[in-house]
């Protein structure tokens, strides 16, 4: 699971390569750790043409594990004696995100298949966690070591939940985006899955804007040698921290 990755590359970068028109993220920093729940740049349509936006890192979670999580916490509560109310419990029960999307068929992800919540997340470079000396350790990957900008394939929607306990209820842009197979490379370091990466214009054209059997068939992973492994051992990939 991918739960690590940087993008570095300015705002101009992003509008050239993925052809968006409009930007609503101003001056964006350099961001060589991006983890769940943090807001991130997106590419996605808008009602004139490609625009950039910032959204949180984590897609809704589904129905059964929130009613799952909410059971639990409230059988806490009860066995300390509290009175519960369950409906408000579950509305209120935290929900950080699911980052990584597989099962597509899944009914909880096909309300969210068509262009009109597809994305684009830019990204330089990604992490798995290998494990080394018994401890878990970021290994980064990228094309090359000069980290060019490409994209995973992602969902994005508007969504109504409490992300943090602290924060209370909000509604926020949310996204996520589709895992596949590992090809050579990440499977040696984490042999489960890879996110699914776009790297040329043909692709991310596809992904935004074709039917979803057409896109779909980018839920696959890159070739055999097509990424190198540029750091080992960070949180925030080493040559993109300032």
């Amino acid at each position: 699971m991918c739960n690590l990755y940087s993008m570095t590359k300015n705002v101009d970068a992003i509008r050239r390569l993925f052809g968006a028109l409009n930007s609503n993220v101003g001056n964006l920093p350099s961001m060589p750790g991006i983890f769940p729940d943090y807001p991130a740049p997106i590419v996605r349509n808008g009602a004139e043409g490609g625009e950039i936006v910032m959204a949180r890192w984590g897609m809704p979670s589904s129905q059964r594990a929130l009613m799952d999580a909410t059971k639990k916490r409230a059988e806490k509560l009860q066995a300390k004696g509290q009175t519960v109310d369950f409906k408000e419990l579950l509305r209120m029960e935290p929900d950080g995100g699911t980052t990584n999307i597989r099962n597509v068929s899944s009914t909880h992800w096909k309300r969210w298949l068509g262009p009109e919540h597809r994305c684009l997340v830019p990204f330089t470079s990604f992490s798995e966690y290998d494990t080394i000396d018994g401890k878990k350790v970021p290994v980064w990957f990228a094309l090359d070591e000069t980290r060019p900008l490409i994209a995973f394939a992602g969902l994005w929607t508007n969504w109504t939940s409490v992300r943090k306990a602290k924060e209370g209820e909000i509604t926020a842009d949310l996204f996520g985006f589709l895992t596949c197979e590992p090809n050579a490379e990440v499977k040696r370091v984490h042999p489960k899955a890879m996110p699914v990466i776009l790297a040329t214009a043909e692709e991310f054209e596809v992904w935004l804007r074709a039917p979803w059997d057409e896109a779909q068939s980018l839920q696959r992973p890159l070739p055999d040698g097509s990424l190198r492994i540029v750091a080992t051992g960070e949180k925030e990939d080493p040559a993109m921290a300032a």
